[in-house]
């Protein structure tokens, strides 16, 4: 199959299964005209999103990474009344223009943007005594996927479930001499989720309109070491 027909069945999906929003639409095109990279979670994934949390009943999720807030919108869609969302962004111009989608759709009072590096933000997150979150969602850059993990699991609780974004990477997680500094976090971070003997954690590669690449899920099944 090619990209061409990955990308038609995507498509096919989403007419049938993912109903128009408008503002799920305008913060894609707020993000396009701000010049944010065009690497947001497709509709039908971020409905995935949003299940899964749902399945879960998640309360308190948090993301790391949020670019434009596609995917914060996605699981803020989940959450029951009371429910809160803390999402962490590196970039100023990313954090503002996810702001501003938040604020058109309401949810101002349920999403939280931290700006920063996340492995500056997550600490902070454990000091204020944040955790433990239900769910959470890395989706960040991939060189510090498994330091996000670690930091995720720290943050969670038995029973929480983390969810992580591009661990495929077109297959290339398999080439262990890659150059690609992206691969190799992505292959330090299937090392660090293998050796954790608190999560039990799967993996599923997918093909549709943003190519070859995949996500793991995992389960915490343990407490605090």
């Amino acid at each position: 199959m090619s990209q061409e027909q990955w990308t038609a069945v995507d498509r096919y999906i989403t007419d049938h299964l993912v109903a128009p929003d408008a503002l799920l639409e305008a913060a894609l095109e707020s993000s396009a005209q701000a010049g944010l990279p065009a690497i947001n979670v497709a509709p039908n994934q971020g409905k995935l999103l949003m299940l899964l949390a749902q399945i879960h009943g998640a309360r308190r999720i948090l993301e790391v990474g949020t670019l434009g807030g596609y995917s914060t919108l996605w699981l803020a869609r989940a959450l029951p009344p009371g429910g809160r969302i803390i999402t962490l962004e590196a970039v100023p111009k990313h954090a503002e223009v996810a702001r501003e989608n938040f604020a058109r759709a309401g949810l101002s009072d349920v999403v939280e943007v931290r700006v920063g590096p996340a492995l500056e933000t997550l600490p902070q997150l454990a000091k204020e005594g944040q955790a433990p979150f239900d769910l959470t969602f890395i989706d960040a850059d991939k060189v510090n996927t498994a330091e996000y993990f670690a930091w995720a699991l720290k943050l969670s609780r038995q029973g929480s479930v983390i969810l992580t974004d591009n661990v495929v990477r077109k297959g290339g997680i398999i080439d262990a001499a890659s150059t690609d500094a992206n691969v190799q976090g992505m292959r330090r971070f299937y090392e660090a989720v293998a050796a954790e003997p608190r999560v039990s954690a799967t993996a599923v590669q997918t093909v549709g309109s943003k190519g070859h690449d995949g996500f793991s899920l995992a389960l915490v099944t343990g407490g605090p070491a």
